[in-house]
């Protein structure tokens, strides 16, 4: 394991941001270049911008981390492919990675390349976070809605390093896990274009209105419990926000970090430049409920005077005196030698001729002198004088030192890049289905299991489902038997772990797996490994990762249109939702207990209602996983040819009962157009 450190990470969305945060005092920063970046429509950086970028940070020490992070179509694996390649030769100190196809291929390409797993990737148990260490992740960035308590659990599970949000914006739903922005506008979170509609009003009954809508994060002052929790990277959000909002969080947390207090006024001027509705400490502290929900107010608006962003631009006026340098000065025959050195060993050296007829300067003047490190980048530790003085001028030093610390200035610049071997990008071909679409249904309770499911190749059921109730069915003759593991796991994995050792025992050894930590609890068991819609599958390259990892069958993403799914390859087998409403979002603050009662723990789904009086379902698995769905069910039945790639179609039952849930499986089976309102979903559409 690397040795820990604690570092403030900053947001920089382009090159005067980056100024700040560096200025502040981060010792990282995140951004993106021109194109797979979370935050696409931030400024970013130009290629020539992002050299420069590290050019700079390098020399003052910090580290730079460019986000690749969002799921690629089948077209764009040789493009990412290329840019990554591009940042090797900077080079830069991380990755940050959310699909497994890339993250799979450059492990192969690259395996000196620091990869940090995205919150994206919906990391937020021991045993996901561990696969991803086994893997090779250097660092994974965990979800947003993990307590200290959780971070701590996954933190002794294996010495990956951790990486926490500490300040910015809050979404409802579990990272990784929404389509509320492609959906309703096409344009996908997982492509770093969300547009925010949950900001928009739905209500819950009882709620604010705007039932979808969180509070920013604020841990700052708390900084030190996180790294007692194992936490050695504390992030501040904010790719979209101006430099003000930068310097502010990361002198915040400069301070925080480095056990000083953090004085009010500067908190409140956080504060002012953003908030909606002030500050939450979020699901850090186990908080839930309508504490945490807020919009941006007016009063919100107005606080962002011009006097406070000038306040805060002082914050980074000038150079942040980082980096340590120790000077030595020698005379050497007929010259004078001034060598600079840093803390990593790299030196430089300036020299002078001795001026003629000059009086000694003395030890004690020479040091001040060649102590004045204004305006660059560098702390003069110590000094080294001859103890009689030098016969110089004070220009002389000054020019000496202005040489000697510019010289090393430039040597900090340069890294030897990492080693990217090219290979060939090609993968096995997936030979189109004939025949009857095989169909596999998804019930969200027993009582919904109609006779019509045993003409199913399978039928899914949630993990917790009695096994009393599983062995009827076997005895009834239905198909064989899925369990859903939960696709969020907070604090539940040991209790997860029991329930399927039970299951596998009583002989029902298949699982349905939609994070990585459930995949890696189904391997442990030697379990049957089946992948859901929420591992994000977006091209060939991550099935062919996902069979390497075990799995037997995969759905494919909600986000495909059927072009971009005949594109894929590999042998793995691979299905795709073709009715059912789509979980809009998984979110662990139900908005349906944004109510004066708070949570009710809903044995029947409930609903949010958006601005245009469409009711949006909530359904509720034991008061842990919860699902928004969309207002009416996708419907692909009735495609047969477009289906044609895929090997298997997904009924997924929520809200339905048994009957209703028969005739739509009859439905299916005969191909036509069902008698109820429906949506064709991504699948001709698509998303940016």
């Amino acid at each position: 394991m690397k040795e820990q450190y604690f570092e403030v990470l900053a947001p920089a969305g382009g090159p005067e941001p980056l100024r700040a945060a560096v200025y502040a005092g981060a010792d990282a920063v995140y951004l993106g270049g021109p194109a797979f970046g979370a935050r696409a429509n931030a400024q970013n950086f130009s290629r020539e911008q992002l050299a420069e970028a590290v050019r700079f940070c390098h020399a003052r020490g910090v580290r730079v981390h460019v986000t690749v992070n969002t799921l690629l179509k089948e077209k764009e694996l040789p493009q990412a492919l290329e840019f990554v390649e591009y940042l090797c030769t900077l080079p830069v100190d991380a990755v940050l990675v959310q699909d497994m196809g890339l993250f799979s291929l450059l492990r192969q390409r690259a395996p000196q390349l620091p990869l940090h797993a995205s919150t994206q990737m919906s990391l937020h148990t021991p045993a996901g976070v561990k696969l991803l260490w086994d893997l090779g992740a250097e660092r994974a960035v965990l979800s947003r809605e993990m307590s200290l308590e959780e971070i701590e659990e996954v933190h002794q599970a294996c010495p990956i390093q951790l990486e926490s949000f500490v300040h910015g914006a809050l979404c409802m739903s579990v990272s990784g896990q929404c389509l509320f922005s492609a959906l309703l506008g096409g344009r996908s979170g997982n492509r770093g274009l969300c547009a925010q509609p949950c900001r928009l009003p739905f209500a819950a009954p009882g709620g604010t209105g705007h039932d979808l809508s969180l509070k920013d994060l604020s841990f700052v002052r708390e900084i030190g419990q996180l790294k007692q929790a194992g936490v050695c990277s504390a992030k501040i959000e904010g790719r979209m926000k101006r430099p003000e909002y930068v310097a502010a969080a990361v002198s915040a947390c400069r301070r925080a970090a480095d056990g000083e207090e953090v004085p009010q006024a500067l908190l409140d001027q956080l504060e002012a430049v953003f908030s909606r509705s002030g500050f939450t400490q979020g699901y850090l502290t186990g908080e839930r409920g309508r504490a945490m929900f807020g919009v941006r107010r007016k009063e919100d608006v107005t606080q962002a005077t011009e006097k406070v962003f000038a306040s805060l631009r002082g914050l980074y006026r000038g150079e942040n005196q980082r980096v340590s340098v120790f000077l030595d000065l020698k005379v050497q025959g007929e010259a004078l030698l001034l060598t600079a050195r840093d803390g990593e060993g790299r030196r430089a050296v300036s020299t002078a001729p001795l001026g003629e007829g000059l009086s000694l300067l003395p030890q004690e003047r020479c040091v001040q002198q060649l102590q004045k490190t204004g305006g660059t980048p560098f702390r003069a530790e110590s000094v080294q004088v001859p103890q009689a003085g030098v016969p110089c001028g004070v220009s002389t030093l000054n020019a000496l030192r202005r040489e000697a610390l510019d010289t090393l200035l430039r040597l900090r610049e340069q890294r030897e890049p990492i080693l990217f071997q090219r290979m060939p990008l090609s993968f096995s071909a997936h030979s189109s289905r004939r025949g009857e679409l095989p169909l596999r249904a998804q019930f969200r309770l027993v009582s919904q299991v109609c006779p019509q499911a045993k003409r199913c190749r399978e039928i899914v059921l949630p993990l917790e489902t009695p096994l009393a109730q599983l062995e009827r069915l076997r005895e009834q003759g239905y198909p064989s038997v899925f369990l859903d593991i939960p696709r969020a796991l907070f604090g539940e994995e040991n209790r997860t772990v029991r329930k399927m050792e039970q299951c596998v025992q009583a002989g029902f050894d298949q699982f349905l797996c939609g994070n990585l930590g459930a995949v890696a609890l189904a391997r442990q068991l030697g379990a049957g490994v089946h992948g859901s819609f929420g591992l994000n599958i977006y091209n060939t390259a991550s099935l062919e990762f996902f069979r390497t990892l075990g799995l037997s069958t995969a759905e494919l993403s909600l986000e495909l249109t059927a072009r971009e799914v005949s594109q894929l390859g590999d042998s793995l087998p691979r299905g795709l939702m073709v009715y059912g409403r789509q979980p809009m979002m998984l979110v662990r603050n139900c908005p349906l207990a944004n109510s004066p009662k708070g949570c009710l723990r809903c044995k029947e789904p409930g609903c949010l209602t958006d601005r245009k009086r469409k009711e949006f379902p909530v359904v509720c698995r034991g008061g842990k996983n919860i699902e928004v769905l969309n207002s009416v069910p996708l419907w692909l039945c009735d495609l047969g040819r477009e289906l044609a790639p895929v090997d298997f179609g997904v009924a997924r039952f929520t809200v339905e009962n048994s009957v209703e849930c028969g005739d739509i499986l009859d439905a299916c089976f005969q191909g036509n157009p069902p008698g109820f309102d429906y949506t064709r979903g991504l699948f001709h559409r698509g998303v940016e």
